[in-house]
């Protein structure tokens, strides 16, 4: 079975999970460093990711505002899915809700009792995680 990636896309990085083989577990891979400015968006790294693991779909998560508009975060995450889908035609781009995955991520990392440093260093990979997970776990895609 092809893997799924997972990403969460913010102003400075873009944290990655990749689910197991079987499409149950979503695991926390890297961060990638990104700058807009410079036009910058570690896509190549995520497609060397996705020809590695044999990915067929990336969820990008979609940060919505509490009343389901779309705000500059999801702009931003429409853009890069957009960026994606030009350089991996192959791959299935998927726009996934992921209001509160940030928070659910830093109250993980606040219950493993990790450093404001530690959970700055992995906090936008945890992201993905939860992002990923909540794909993997939803009965109906939207796919």
């Amino acid at each position: 079975m092809n893997r799924i990636l997972g990403l969460d896309v913010g102003t400075k990085t873009v944290g990655v999970a990749l689910s197991d083989a079987l499409g149950w577990t979503a695991q926390g891979l890297t961060t990638l460093k990104i700058n807009y400015a410079e036009e910058s968006y570690g896509i190549e790294e995520v497609s060397q990711i996705v020809r590695d693991n044999n990915v067929s779909r990336i969820v990008v998560g979609l940060p919505k505002n509490m009343n389901n508009t779309v705000g500059e975060s999801g702009d931003r995450s429409i853009h890069y899915s957009k960026l994606l889908e030009k350089k991996l035609p192959d791959v299935k781009i998927i726009l996934w809700d992921e209001r509160l995955s940030t928070v659910g991520a830093e109250r993980s990392l606040l219950e493993a009792d990790l450093s404001r440093k530690k959970r700055k260093a992995v906090i936008d990979k945890m992201a993905a995680v939860f992002i990923l997970q909540g794909y993997l776990d939803n009965p109906v895609k939207g796919d």
